[in-house]
């Protein structure tokens, strides 16, 4: 019997706009990108199993071949797309294969905000498989926390997939609170 795998299912577009133009208001330095082993190494230890990683990428105007490498190094298949300018190439390469991933004995991660993928991740949630969404938990839809069963966790404060602090606004658990974070 063949070993039971997470799928982590990486909007890549999603959360480069959401750091770049939401958190940080500018292109992010070297230091302020997630490191995506660290996001594969962290699903499996959470849970205990294997992670394979696919990260989709709209590649209709050109590929980056230097960041496809980088992926491929980290244990990443890229899944690069094409399409019209008017079609949102990721979204629908992620909800069909949140829609293949039905089918399988797998668990599944998404990393992404984005309110498209509530269909495709309330149709996998239920007995018998976990399902995770990672990302900004302030950008999440919150069409998410309706999904029974959904574990969420953050890029950055769970799967520590930063070198640098981001300059977040956060709802701190008071058990959490360190005031030297707000003295500096």
């Amino acid at each position: 019997m063949a070993a039971r795998n997470t799928w982590v299912l990486v909007d890549g577009e999603n959360i480069d706009a959401t750091l770049g133009g939401s958190i940080l208001g500018r292109r992010p330095q070297p230091d302020e990108r997630p490191r995506w082993d660290r996001l594969l190494g962290f699903v499996a230890d959470r849970w205990e199993q294997s992670a394979k990683g696919l990260f989709f990428l709209n590649a209709t105007d050109h590929l980056p071949m230097s960041f496809v490498q980088a992926l491929l190094a980290l244990g990443y298949r890229p899944v690069p797309l094409s399409g019209p300018s008017d079609a949102k190439v990721v979204d629908l390469a992620i909800q069909r294969t949140l829609a293949a991933l039905a089918e399988r004995d797998a668990d599944v991660v998404l990393v992404s905000h984005d309110r498209d993928f509530v269909e495709g991740v309330t149709a996998l949630a239920g007995p018998g498989r976990r399902v995770g969404v990672i990302g900004f938990q302030e950008f999440r839809s919150a069409e998410f926390a309706a999904i029974p069963g959904v574990e969420f966790f953050d890029l950055e404060y769970d799967a520590h997939a930063f070198d640098a602090r981001l300059p977040r606004v956060r709802i701190i658990p008071i058990e959490e609170f360190d005031p030297a974070a707000f003295l500096d």
